[in-house]
């Protein structure tokens, strides 16, 4: 199993929706996430000197991270969700330069 904790920012207008959203996640948005092996997936809000950030977590538990996430990618229902998400977040520089949302955070300690 492989962790992934990443963050974004996310546009405070737009909390509201964005809270909205996630309290009733599309039932086919759930049932791609699991079948692209992601478990123990949550999302958290943070308010840090005014701005709003997003932090996420999930639990990895399949052999082609890559492919999953292709897979997930492809998928037409998560393709709708994340039109309804994007434009309420803020991508840090460093997912902007990749033309990606989320930045991924490096895992310093764990514990079980």
């Amino acid at each position: 199993m492989l962790r992934y904790g990443s963050i974004t920012g996310l546009k405070p207008e737009q909390m509201a929706y964005y809270k909205k959203l996630h309290a009733a996640v599309w039932s086919g948005v759930l049932k791609k996430i699991t079948e692209c092996n992601i478990h123990n997936y949550s999302i958290y809000l943070k308010e840090i000197e005014g701005k709003q950030y997003l932090f996420s977590y999930f639990e990895y538990t399949g052999n082609d991270f890559a492919a999953d996430m292709k897979k997930m990618a492809a998928d037409s229902t998560t393709q709708r969700w994340w039109k309804e998400t994007a434009p309420t977040q803020i991508p840090l520089p460093d997912a902007a330069a990749k033309g990606e949302t989320w930045s991924n955070m490096e895992e310093v300690f764990h514990h079980d």
